[in-house]
């Protein structure tokens, strides 16, 4: 085969540190996320959440790996942040699962009205959902730092 096709789908998910309200503005976040993945060649279709979280939707390069996307956007971002509030932190973790193409339109969906959203369901319940759903084991004690 002389090429090398790859559509890596990835819906990635960090919180605050200790869940605190930090994201004092969310769509000046969400932008700073965007032009930090682009200057990483990361391509960002969708991204939202509220002021304790961030979801996207991103296609992955098959030469990256997700740790390294997920640092260097955190990193960057929170370089930034900080300028304006000595106390922003993300959380350590994050989670990442694949997504179907098929499930692309849902899950933009999904991201784009968190607000919503999480009038219903609090974060904490919901990220604890997701990983169910995705079959990710997990330990109660080191899903929140």
């Amino acid at each position: 085969m002389p090429r090398t096709y790859v559509k890596n789908l990835v819906h990635c998910v960090y919180g605050t540190k200790n869940c605190l309200n930090l994201i004092r503005d969310p769509l000046r976040v969400w932008h700073l996320t965007r032009e930090i993945a682009r200057n990483i060649g990361i391509n960002i279709i969708a991204i939202g959440g509220v002021a304790n979280h961030v979801h996207l939707l991103m296609t992955l390069p098959a030469s990256r790996a997700m740790a390294n996307i997920v640092r260097d956007l955190k990193a960057n971002s929170s370089q930034v942040l900080r300028r304006d509030s000595r106390t922003f932190r993300w959380q350590d973790g994050y989670a990442a699962i694949s997504v179907s193409p098929s499930s692309v339109k849902d899950v933009v969906r999904y991201i784009e009205h968190q607000a919503e959203h999480h009038k219903v369901h609090s974060f904490a319940d919901d990220y604890i959902a997701m990983l169910e759903r995705a079959g990710i084991a997990y330990d109660d004690r080191y899903v929140w730092d």
